[in-house]
């Protein structure tokens, strides 16, 4: 069995646009009591390695399992792997049946199958985190969102083009295509102002 796992994002544009990051306070009260411990603590150290390795990650998994407080293991007992075929299992995670594997950055909303599992009390706080939503103006919640993967794509070297037309085709109004991919890059013009002498700043227009 490999003691290094190459572990990549997998990416999917309506989940990163509508899904919730494992560390969210909805995954911690709502996923955990289908994941289980294990699973959704590695999907958070791996959401926090992802952040700062975008294109993906070495992980050594008998390191990694020590790191998480899961025993020095790796091979056929190792937590991480049972962990990682865990998440397979809720299409959270896949393999090439070697030594890579892809994992969602974002975790969906639960489904109703799930949510019936629940403990009575957190079905309760579902159904009311879920009309919560629906009292939220769409299109206030819409354009957060479009905004959201808008400035993701931006910061990953996407030109404003791209990026409303990646917004187009994952399902939003062009109308707000349009607005969030130009507010998006106007922010990351900015940020790049702040961060860098006007004379090598790039000259690219949205």
């Amino acid at each position: 069995m490999p003691t290094t796992l190459t572990i990549k994002p997998w990416p999917d544009p309506i989940l990163d646009t509508l899904g919730h990051d494992p560390r969210s306070l909805y995954v911690e009260r709502f996923w955990l009591p289908t994941l289980g411990p294990t699973a959704l603590l590695l999907l958070r150290h791996l959401a926090q390695r992802f952040d700062e390795h975008p294109g993906g990650i070495e992980l050594p998994v008998a390191d990694t399992s020590h790191a998480l407080g899961l025993g020095h293991r790796d091979g056929n007992s190792s937590p991480i792997l049972r962990t990682l075929s865990r998440l397979n299992q809720f299409d959270l995670a896949c393999d090439d049946g070697r030594t890579m594997v892809a994992v969602r950055r974002n975790v969906p909303p639960l489904n109703r199958r799930h949510v019936r599992r629940l403990p009575s009390e957190l079905q309760i706080a579902h159904a009311e985190w879920a009309e919560g939503q629906l009292e939220e103006e769409p299109l206030a919640s819409a354009r957060r969102r479009a905004r959201r993967v808008a400035f993701t794509l931006l910061e990953q070297g996407d030109d404003a083009d791209h990026v409303e037309r990646v917004l187009h085709a994952t399902g939003f109004h062009p109308s707000l295509c349009r607005e969030s991919a130009q507010w998006a890059y106007q922010r990351h013009r900015d940020a790049l102002a702040a961060a860098m002498p006007p004379a090598a700043m790039p000259e690219t227009a949205a």
